[in-house]
């Protein structure tokens, strides 16, 4: 049996994958679905200080379980509605990526992979203008990369090195030391 006719569904699907596999968090805050953010300030303004420089500007929010690394990134876009970030910040978007979606009924080989990619085309595409978040980043490294695939550590690094890709991580100490030392 030729089975030439099958098409991917994430393929042609022109500025819907981040739709589909994240969730823009200053479209929330400015809907005011998102909680205030108290006690992150310092937090936050590191997290600014970083992702305003030119080079090595991707943070990784390193904490226990429940600390509020994702209270942090909510506040970040909370700020970022507000105006209350450096000047070359304030016409960002910062979109909360799921990995559980990019995941969930990838059941082809390389299906994962494309959906991956079509999220980084599409804020390579944004020039800049979209962050993405990475809750539990930790799961990115051998995500995908059964049987021969790359895995998505491997397809995020091009774009990130070059700048193309602007991340925000999270994960836990464990984690961290377990997958990036």
């Amino acid at each position: 049996m030729i089975m030439n006719n099958y098409q991917n569904p994430n393929q042609n699907s022109e500025g819907k994958a981040l739709d589909k596999f994240a969730a823009n968090l200053c479209e929330r805050a400015r809907q005011g679905k998102l909680d205030p953010v108290i006690g992150r300030d310092e937090e936050i303004r590191r997290v600014l200080q970083i992702l305003s420089r030119r080079t090595k500007n991707n943070p990784v929010l390193i904490g226990e379980p429940g600390t509020g690394k994702t209270a942090i990134a909510e506040g970040l876009a909370q700020r970022i509605v507000r105006g209350d970030v450096p000047e070359n910040l304030k016409s960002k978007q910062l979109y909360s990526l799921d990995m559980g979606a990019l995941v969930a009924g990838a059941m082809y080989k390389g299906e994962f992979e494309e959906r991956l990619k079509s999220v980084i085309k599409e804020v390579q595409e944004s020039d800049g203008e979209i962050i993405l978040f990475i809750d539990e980043i930790h799961t990115l490294v051998g995500a995908g990369g059964g049987q021969g695939a790359m895995d998505a550590a491997n397809i995020l690094k091009p774009a990130l090195s070059r700048g193309e890709l602007r991340a925000v991580g999270a994960t836990t100490l464990n984690e961290y030391q377990k997958r990036y030392r």
